[in-house]
């Protein structure tokens, strides 16, 4: 994933797409912020699941500020946000559909042995461990909340 993030920046720097270049070294320096606080704790860089985890906050991160910015009329803001966005999802693994989010969460309380609501960690420990990056783990938590209550 570092290789591939390096490579598109230095093309996009090739081609003076100004706004390309951005936004890739924003994912550049949190991969590096993650890979410094994982070698703090012994480790030699972050895991792929770790950098996942990050990708994922940061299309989160600007999923709030766009909204925030459509509300507050600042249009073109939104659209620098929802840009941003594109050029990280391309480094993430394609979303899992509503159906297929369902189906994960209908085999994680099969397989976790999960009862009731109160055993909602284990089934989201198991997604996390299995579909991380993948799947929107809000609209899992309110499926497997509907399933097991």
């Amino acid at each position: 994933m570092r290789e591939a993030i390096g490579k598109a920046l230095k093309d996009a720097m090739k081609s003076r797409d100004a706004a390309l270049t951005g936004a890739l070294r924003l994912i550049s320096a949190a991969v590096k912020d993650r890979d410094i606080e994982a070698r703090g704790k012994g480790k030699e860089r972050a895991t792929d699941e770790e950098l996942l985890a990050v990708l994922s906050k940061m299309v989160r991160q600007r999923e709030e500020s766009a909204r925030m910015y459509e509300e507050g009329g600042r249009l073109e803001l939104a659209a620098k946000e929802r840009a941003e966005i594109e050029v990280i999802r391309r480094f993430l693994p394609s979303q899992m559909s509503d159906a297929e989010i369902r189906a994960a969460v209908k085999t994680a309380i099969a397989e976790s042995g999960a009862a009731s609501a109160r055993e909602m960690g284990k089934v989201m420990a198991h997604l996390k461990s299995r579909h991380s990056g993948e799947m929107d783990f809000g609209k899992a938590s309110a499926i497997a909340k509907e399933m097991l209550g």
